[in-house]
């Protein structure tokens, strides 16, 4: 089934008040994640031996169980999904080694073959236990509701096989299935990696100096407004000079989803991502239209504002992430973003700062920058049996440290849900940036608290409004611009110059009057990777943000025994829906106030900086 497909191949992927403070830390000193927890190198021979015992296991769980579900008892049935779960993590195990080795070095060549190697074997292997969603997927509701009834083991996975059945409508016949989770290797992951590995080995020159686009897009946060335009040109410039193979392979992979969403019989191009996010339609709907319709109160005028701090009536394009006129270009060391996150989860509670720890001390984090590395951060969950990582491109500036605290919420959760299992610890999208959002939240107040000086207090505020705009109406913008996008592939392909005007009417339309844009702007959707890895995961991003200012809210309400029901969220891991997690806490995603309540906190941050200007 696709659910199970994505799931396979998913599976990798300022406390202190001084204006200055230490200078950006060599990358040398920064920290290098061990992956020995998961295999020594590539050449591990524990690799060989996991494949050929996945491989022998998916060969007797097929012959033991096709075609027989549903005449097996509860407790027989509870036995095959354990051993379901015992070979995908296995599995998981391995594409997990391999996506991070792959996300070291993206233009290491041999880096690259061993993860397309170990994607064709894992492909192979896992094509023999492939029948067994399908086949739990024709067991009448009845048959199954009595094999539950008689057996702890098998109603232990009641979650997950929910949000299977969920899929149900969905399912192709076994054989086209199978054809299409064949096809995968060589169809969109393959457009996948061309993706990755263009962009990785891509430079930006820029004052002599040959940029990867993540230092491009670092000058882009600098005080000098000549170094932030010479970045912009250079990223517009490079993007544009390959922007033939980006449209190309955007349009195939969207093309390549409709024939699949078609089949399926998806009404909308979102209806699938919704679907596996746990969440309906109509909830999506209603985020991204309070999100749409509050962008003149929350973009357009801090914007505007900024304009006025600049002494202008228009910005350039470049100037969006620019630090405020009075803002120093204070930077952190290593060991100060550290303390700095840790400090904030240890006032929440210290539970959270102790499983938060780990990832310093065992070496579970990336952090330098470095050529042909993965040009963003993430938190890898990996598998259960094991634990995540954290990848980071740590340059020392404060939005460095609220990306810590990001992942390493992520990272929090992770470990938190592991013990539900391989297949209940995952939560869906909208729910997996609860735990990082409110990390950067929970950071962010902390820092806020412990300035006196009203200065540097609106520089933080301002700096907050900036991030949460990029995380709401940045995001639902590109929400917008992949609705608009999927809409007209669905009647032919999408030249470089269509795609380049739909891009611009959204970040004009989101962003307001407040900037004027060059015209290599128009290319800068082009290394949004999201597009590309998992469309329609962006609004997931603005979901969240706008549940954790809910659910902060609720917080310094002083809702009784909050910290331990919100670790309780987080060890709940994918076992339950929206609804039931946010119950405890009075909150409801389906009631439209819910998001005009996260909203009211960004307009409030923008409310105080309108009276302290």
């Amino acid at each position: 089934m696709q659910a199970m497909t994505d799931a396979l191949h998913h599976h990798t992927f300022p406390t202190r008040s001084p204006d200055t403070g230490a200078a950006a830390q060599r990358v040398d000193d920064l920290p290098h994640w061990n992956l020995a927890d998961l295999y020594d190198g590539t050449e591990d021979p524990r690799i060989a031996t996991d494949l050929a015992q996945a491989g022998e296991a998916a060969k007797a769980f097929n012959d033991a169980y096709k075609g027989r579900l549903a005449d097996l008892s509860g407790d027989d049935l509870g036995k095959a999904v354990a051993e379901y779960e015992a070979i995908g993590e296995t599995l998981g195990r391995i594409m997990s080694f391999a996506g991070l080795k792959f996300a070291e070095n993206m233009e290491d060549g041999a880096s690259a073959r061993f993860q397309q190697s170990m994607q064709e074997k894992v492909t192979d292997i896992s094509t023999l236990t492939l029948f067994f969603t399908l086949e739990l997927n024709r067991i009448e509701d009845a048959r199954l509701d009595a094999q539950m009834a008689e057996s702890e083991a098998l109603s232990r996975y009641a979650p997950w096989l929910r949000d299977l059945r969920a899929f149900r409508p969905y399912q192709l016949s076994d054989e086209l299935e199978q054809a299409l989770h064949e096809r995968h290797v060589t169809g969109s992951a393959a457009w996948n990696r061309l993706f990755e590995e263009t962009l990785a080995g891509m430079r930006f020159p820029v004052d002599g100096e040959n940029l990867t686009l993540s230092d491009a897009l670092n000058r882009l946060s600098e005080s000098d407004g000549e170094v932030r335009k010479k970045a912009a040109k250079a990223v517009g410039k490079g993007l544009g000079d390959n922007i033939k193979l980006f449209s190309l392979t955007y349009n195939t992979l969207i093309k390549d989803k409709a024939i699949d969403d078609k089949a399926r019989g998806y009404k909308r191009p979102v209806s699938y991502r919704n679907l596996a996010n746990q969440v309906e339609d109509e909830v999506v709907d209603a985020l991204a239209t309070a999100v749409q319709e509050s962008f003149p109160k929350l973009s357009h005028r801090y914007y505007k504002l900024k304009a006025k701090w600049y002494g202008v009536d228009q910005m350039d394009y470049w100037d969006r992430n620019a630090p405020l006129p009075e803002a120093a270009d204070r930077r952190y060391s290593w060991d100060e973003a550290r303390d700095t996150v840790l400090g904030a989860y240890h006032g929440f509670t210290p539970d959270m700062a102790e499983v938060a720890q780990q990832f310093f001390d065992k070496r579970w984090i990336d952090a330098p920058p470095s050529p042909g590395k993965d040009s963003g951060a993430f938190a890898h969950p990996t598998v259960p049996s094991a634990h995540p990582y954290i990848l980071l491109n740590f340059h020392g500036r404060s939005r460095d440290v609220m990306t810590l605290a990001h992942e390493l919420g992520h990272g929090v959760h992770q470990v938190l849900a592991a013990p539900q299992g391989n297949l209940l610890a995952d939560t869906p999208l909208t729910l997996a940036e609860t735990a990082s959002v409110f990390g950067e939240m929970l950071t962010f107040r902390a820092m806020l608290a412990a300035e006196t000086d009203p200065a540097r207090r609106r520089v933080m505020l301002a700096g907050k409004v900036e991030d949460m705009i990029n995380t709401v109406v940045r995001q639902t913008a590109f929400h917008m611009f992949e609705t608009k996008v999927h809409a007209e592939r669905a009647e032919g392909e999408l030249s470089p110059e269509r795609l380049g005007e739909i891009w611009m009417e959204v970040q004009t339309e989101s962003l307001g009057p407040a900037f004027r844009y060059d015209d290599e702007y128009q290319y800068y959707w082009a290394y949004i990777s999201h597009f590309i890895h998992v469309p329609f995961y962006v609004y997931a991003y603005a979901f969240g943000d706008c549940l954790v200012n809910s659910l902060y809210d609720v917080f310094e309400g002083g809702h009784p025994g909050f910290q331990a029901k919100y670790l309780d969220m987080l060890r709940a891991g994918g076992t339950l829906r929206h609804k039931e997690l946010l119950a405890p806490f009075g909150l409801d995603a389906s009631d439209p106030d819910f998001w005009h309540r996260g909203l009211s906190m960004i307009s409030g941050f923008v409310d105080q900086l309108e009276q302290e200007l």
